[in-house]
């Protein structure tokens, strides 16, 4: 079953990336949004997607309120283009794994030129 849902979240990851690329039309998204993550429930009911932006989080509130504004639309485009059982309901989250991972390499960096002085 974990593998099916694997393959399930993958999917919908890749669609939803592309209808937000291609077919979202937002004056609002003018930055670079990256779908990180799909997280679907067992039932198929709902999902969690999980976004990143190349501008950071200054502009998160902005851009989840634009996302999940339209996810009835994605939903729906992704019901036409996915063939699946029951399409889930979407949920945006802002992924910061990005800064994260990008805070402890800075410190990673930081503590070896300490050590190295």
């Amino acid at each position: 079953m974990a593998h099916r849902i694997e393959r399930v979240n993958t999917l919908i990851r890749r669609e939803i990336s592309e209808l937000i690329l291609h077919q979202l039309r937002d004056p609002r998204l003018d930055e670079f949004v990256t779908v990180t993550a799909v997280d679907t429930s067992t039932d198929l009911k709902y999902a969690k997607v999980f976004v990143s932006c190349f501008g950071g989080q200054q502009h998160e509130q902005k851009i989840l309120g634009v996302l999940n504004a339209a996810s009835g639309f994605l939903r729906s485009e992704l019901a036409k283009n996915v063939t699946l059982r029951r399409t889930p309901e979407l949920s945006f989250h802002w992924d910061n794994s990005i800064e994260h991972g990008d805070r402890i390499l800075r410190l990673i960096d930081q503590a070896s030129a300490e050590y190295e002085d």
